[in-house]
């Protein structure tokens, strides 16, 4: 499998009066904003076209309760969004209430680049009903309330034959209230460090930037272990046990200093 890891993470922030950019909501209403970010693969480029982005309010039925966050199709080359650069999906007003659904409706055009040259990602049902993920969260009046969707591309970007790939949508969704970071630098620079930690069964990781810095984000609250490898069979890894996060902040773990073969 050429994808080592990659994750997807939308942010859905419902913004009240706090809001610095969009006009006061009417009451019980109140601003849902969705950002996207990105963590590592090998392929050279990965770009999903979203079409549509909608929530589903609780006690309405499987059709009507859709609410729309955006509609203006966009496509999202995600790695270009690592180590907590991100881009706006959409806002739109939400009513405060329950709703229990995500929704994103995929577009034609989603492609994986491998070795120079770009190869469409098939896409079967995330045209038509979209990629529905079960999520139940509260809306309050003047709150904000956010949501990363951690869309794992090792698991979802499935080669099924000779330059053939189909997406297949994992994704795990963590509430932001609970959770927080890891960040660091990795020296030296030309390590070409990755990174990783585990929640559960899933694999969250990052590559570190050009300078060796690198942020593991959406993680919640807990004690961690992080990995350090370097793609140089010139440099030692590195694991590191103990490593606490606690609820939106950032744990950093200053300069790791990789050893010389």
């Amino acid at each position: 499998m050429f994808l080592k890891a990659i994750s997807i993470f939308t942010v859905l922030m419902l913004m009240g009066c706090t809001s610095d950019t969009a006009t006061d909501p009417s009451a019980g209403e109140g601003e849902i904003r969705m950002r996207m970010v990105d963590s590592p693969t090998a392929a050279e480029a990965v770009v999903v076209v979203v079409n549509r982005v909608e929530v589903h309010a609780a006690g309405s039925d499987s059709t009507s309760g859709w609410v729309v966050v955006n509609d203006q199709p966009a496509s999202y080359d995600l790695l270009e969004l690592r180590n907590g650069a991100s881009a706006i999906l959409g806002s739109a007003r939400l009513k405060v209430g329950r709703y229990t659904q995500i929704r994103l409706i995929l577009g034609a055009g989603s492609y994986v680049r491998v070795g120079g040259t770009n190869y469409d990602l098939e896409v079967s049902s995330g045209f038509q009903t979209g990629v529905k993920l079960n999520h139940t969260f509260e809306i309050e009046a003047d709150q904000l309330y956010e949501l990363y969707l951690d869309f794992d591309a090792q698991r979802s970007v499935r080669l099924t034959g000779s330059a053939q790939y189909r997406l297949v949508p994992v994704i795990r969704v963590q509430a932001a209230a609970v959770s927080g970071s890891i960040s660091g630098t990795v020296s030296p620079a030309i390590a070409g460090a990755s990174i990783w930690t585990t929640v559960g069964s899933d694999t969250v990781s990052t590559y570190a930037a050009a300078d060796g810095s690198f942020k593991l984000m959406a993680l919640p609250e807990g004690t961690y272990t992080v990995t350090v490898e370097s793609m140089s069979s010139a440099f030692v890894g590195a694991s590191f046990s103990g490593v606490v996060v606690a609820r939106q902040q950032t744990t950093s773990m200053g300069t790791i200093t990789l050893s010389n073969r």
